[in-house]
């Protein structure tokens, strides 16, 4: 892999020009100089950075760099010596993808949804990292084996991260209730949506279990926004930057509680990979914009709206009673048909669990695991 790697500086210093990968990378002197792996530059034990960065000279260049075998050897115009580890820099480098990497979109030609086991998640830690492998992978996973009981979902929860409490409480019902405080409390169908994007921050994982579901219909509807947004981008790019532009507010209001928030439609990251998905037609309220602007978004929404409710991209399931769905809910739009308890009762129970927390037991996991394999190996 190093063998065909080639650095050089540009004629100023200022900057290191990488090609690795077949790809040409490019890293500013500043930069590296602030980021260099050394205990100097670097806490060993926290990571965190020791020098004040806002301090290094803007004029710093670089004035030697040597390939060491799988390393740059590197010296600073401050007379700073490092070594960087060519991994590291190749998982640094701007990337071009259109989503963040460990993504796989699908549409509703994914054979068979991504799976766990609830008890052997619970008791191995490889297990675990599976299932939380696929959900970062899919933006969701079909869990099974979990306990028919009102807080059945709670052994597997601890062990990934601690329980968002909203309003609501914790874990929540969601079955039909006379004067409900909110449409997911009814028989009526859902349109595929996110959660509480009213909320700030908004919820990052939707842990949806099912206690029993013998009512007509029912049928959870699961869309991958992220691949809606792709496909948009693809297919009408005047939607798509309208989408990404305007800022709608949401909004949740009962006796107790107001929540205001506003967010794009799709919100791009830092490298204009799409990053988060929003969609509630019960709680958009979009700004009195000027008409043409509204024009414009209205048909980028219906656009968008038209993909998430395609028989192109939607996945029919109906949970069993001992299922649990766990989607992300940055990604996935989820919603459900009409339902009606002539047959029987539905009842599912729900909670959230954050996105940080999510990812760093999965990030933590991984290490370890890798840890321990390389021990075994040597």
């Amino acid at each position: 892999m190093t063998t065909s790697a080639k650095a050089r500086l540009s004629p100023d210093g200022q900057r290191l020009l990488l090609d690795i990968d077949t790809q040409s990378r490019e890293f500013a002197a500043l930069w590296l100089r602030e980021r260099a792996p050394d205990a100097e530059t670097l806490d060993p034990l926290t990571g965190q950075r020791l020098i004040e960065a806002a301090e290094l000279p803007l004029d710093l260049t670089l004035e030697q760099v040597e390939l060491v075998d799988d390393a740059l050897a590197l010296r600073f115009s401050d007379g700073h010596r490092a070594h960087f580890p060519l991994d590291a820099l190749r998982a640094d480098a701007t990337d071009s993808n259109r989503v963040a990497p460990g993504r796989q979109l699908w549409d509703a030609s994914l054979s068979e949804p991504p799976r766990a086991d609830c008890t052997a998640a619970i008791e191995d830690d490889a297990a675990l990292l599976e299932m939380l492998e696929q959900l970062h992978r899919y933006g969701f996973v079909l869990v099974d084996g979990v306990p028919t009981e009102e807080d059945g979902m709670q052994a597997l929860m601890a062990r990934v991260g601690p329980l968002r409490r909203t309003n609501w409480g914790g874990i929540a019902d969601v079955k039909s209730v006379a004067n409900a405080y909110d449409l997911t409390m009814t028989q009526r169908g859902l349109e595929p949506h996110t959660d509480n994007p009213y909320r700030d921050p908004i919820p990052g994982y939707i842990w949806l279990h099912c206690l029993t579901n013998a009512a007509d219909g029912g049928d959870s509807t699961l869309a991958d926004g992220y691949r809606a947004a792709q496909l948009l981008r693809e297919r009408d790019p005047t939607a798509f930057d309208c989408l990404t532009q305007v800022y709608p507010g949401f909004r949740y209001r009962d006796e107790t509680t107001w929540l205001e928030s506003e967010g794009p439609l799709i919100e791009l990251d830092s490298q204009g990979r799409i990053f988060r998905v929003r969609y509630s037609n019960r709680t958009e309220r979009v700004r009195a914009l000027p008409a043409a602007q509204l024009a414009r978004y209205y048909a980028a929404r219906r656009a968008f709206f038209e993909l998430i409710t395609s028989d192109e991209l939607t996945l029919h399931l109906k949970l069993d009673p001992g299922q649990m769905l766990i989607m992300d809910n940055y990604r996935l739009l989820h919603g459900r048909c009409a339902f009606a308890l002539a047959g029987g009762v539905r009842h599912l129970r729900q909670g959230y669990v954050d996105r940080d927390s999510t990812a760093s037991r999965r990030l933590v996991l991984r290490q370890q695991l890798a840890d321990t394999t390389n021990e075994e190996i040597a």
